[in-house]
């Protein structure tokens, strides 16, 4: 599975970088293949270690500020592997054509 999310402290104005990156912390310490964007983190992996991590995101940033709000979207596919890498190689390839 793979899973896109956002986590953003609120009430805590607009520079939010360093609570940002708190969550990005703990995603890149998992060990779960993983990338950020400007507007998302995604990791892949199992059910339950996916939603372990997006947790323990939340609760980085959460001991921080006291109100957090997750934006999350799943990608619930069976069998795949490496689809955090393959999706965007297949876009790209049609792009090269």
């Amino acid at each position: 599975m793979i899973v896109a999310f956002s986590v953003t402290p609120s009430g805590a104005g607009e520079d939010v970088g360093a609570y940002v990156a708190e969550a990005v912390r703990v995603v890149r310490s998992s060990g779960l293949p993983n990338r950020t964007d400007a507007m998302f983190t995604s990791l892949e992996g199992e059910w339950d270690e996916v939603m372990d991590v997006v947790k323990r995101a939340v609760q980085a940033v959460e001991a921080r500020c006291g109100r957090v709000s997750l934006v999350l979207k799943a990608d619930i596919r069976q069998g795949v592997t490496d689809g955090l890498t393959s999706k965007v190689e297949t876009v790209e390839r049609h792009l090269a054509s």
